[in-house]
């Protein structure tokens, strides 16, 4: 990104077309090892490939992490492409490009782990294996520059504290793996594969299969046991191995159920762009980010337009949006104030002489006035929020209480919302 930017200048839509041809290669690198995987079956090895391609390209956060400037989809591109290097046995090739991998994305570092383990154990390549201690070497001379320049190994205590220190409780780590579970075997119609996978396993029992597995189930512990927030993105360096293990196993359907099969699951991923699960998600795994994305920059445009001067009041990503034009929310920077989060005491812990309006929005999807209110839920989302640190933002009646603050402006789409609070003046007439 940074080369594109420095030839082509910076811009939105350069961002958008390298991000773009990134995940572009990707379905081509996945197109290719779900042909590699199925050698010995010429008769149904490119439709396979296909098939597994165009899953992966129907995949909602497939499609929404295209859009957005964010590690994971190229990690997820340049681990295909290792892996497809590995089972060629080109393996300084291989080895480089896990390199670039491990810098580019340092939870990658299983999948070197991996090849090398391979090596050393099964095929008795000692020699051989040491070529993919380079990532190692890279990933940590890279923590040693971080250190030196910050101060802390991964950046900052917060940082650290997040994703390591927090994540390692037995509670933490039994709920993510739920929740992986969840996403890779049951939602967006992947319960069909999992039928399809349970049906087809024999297929899958070659060398090659076994390695793919290992780097999959490695990332996936990886992403799981390491980090605070389990987001679906991080997974995607697993979905070309899943779709390509879902399509090989499907063979053994008869070629009705198997097309049927086929175009429900592809059915039922597109149909998980625009549909909105009742349980709580992150705004990036489908289209919803799209009206995230329009409520700020509807916002935006008010607060420059009546309110150029004044300081402002929210948190990231508003604050950041309108503090760079360059980003296309504003025309010329605003004055902001960066609180920690929008619950009640973040807010209060804010010095309200430093800043004369505030912006709260709508940062996880909406859960009240659903099932999910029915008693042994609620009781599992106290025990989320335990454990998980959710937080709850402050309700309206808490800003006017707590804050004294009023809303004068809100935006709505479907289910998010965006709103602007002003404070009362003396007389209890609103601010303008």
């Amino acid at each position: 990104m940074a080369a594109v930017w420095r030839i082509f200048g910076y811009s939105i839509i350069s961002a958008r077309l390298t991000m773009l041809l990134l995940a572009s290669v990707g379905i081509v690198f996945s197109f290719l090892l779900t042909a590699r995987l199925g050698r010995g079956q010429s008769r149904t090895r490119i439709g396979c490939a296909f098939t597994a391609a165009l899953f992966l390209m129907a995949t909602p956060v497939f499609y929404t992490q295209s859009m957005l400037v964010i590690l994971d989809m190229p990690a997820m591109t340049f681990t295909v492409l290792a892996l497809l290097l590995f089972l060629d046995e080109r393996y300084v090739q291989c080895a480089l490009i896990c390199t670039f991998l491990v810098l580019l994305k340092e939870t990658a570092i299983t999948t070197p782990a991996v090849f090398a383990a391979w090596l050393w154990y099964h095929q008795k390549q000692k020699k051989t294996a040491l070529y993919f201690v380079c990532p190692a070497v890279a990933l940590g001379l890279w923590l040693l520059v971080l250190e030196r320049v910050t101060g802390h190994w991964l950046g900052n205590e917060t940082f650290a504290r997040e994703n390591i220190t927090s994540a390692l409780t037995l509670h933490h780590v039994f709920i993510a793996f739920l929740v992986r579970a969840w996403f890779l075997f049951i939602s967006d119609g992947r319960w069909l594969a999992t039928i399809a996978l349970f049906v087809g396993w024999r297929r899958l029992r070659s060398e090659n299969w076994h390695i793919s597995f290992l780097v999959a189930g490695a990332q996936i512990v990886m992403v799981t046991v390491l980090g605070g927030a389990e987001l679906d993105r991080y997974l995607l360096p697993v979905l070309p191995v899943l779709y390509a293990a879902v399509v090989t196993a499907a063979v053994q359907y008869p070629v009705k159920w198997r097309v049927a099969s086929h175009v429900a699951l592809a059915a039922l991923l597109v149909l998980g762009w625009f549909w909105n699960p009742p349980y709580p998600y992150p705004y990036e795994d489908n289209l919803t980010m799209v009206d995230f994305v329009y409520l700020q920059k509807d916002a935006a445009r008010y607060l420059e337009d009546h309110a150029p001067d004044k300081r402002i009041a929210s948190v990231w990503p508003f604050t950041f949006a309108i503090q760079n034009p360059e980003l296309g929310y504003v025309a010329r920077p605003l004055k902001t104030v960066d609180a920690t989060g929008l619950r009640l005491t973040d807010l209060t812990a804010l010095d309200r002489q430093k800043f004369e309006l505030l912006v709260v929005y709508s940062r996880y999807s909406p859960i009240q006035g659903t099932w999910l209110d029915a008693a042994p839920l609620r009781w599992f989302l106290r025990r989320l929020r335990r454990y998980y640190d959710v937080r709850v933002q402050a309700t309206d009646e808490e800003i006017r209480e707590g804050l004294g603050y009023v809303p004068i402006m809100r935006w709505t789409r479907r289910a998010q919302w965006i709103e602007i609070y002003a404070p009362l003046n003396p007389q209890g007439a609103k601010q303008d």
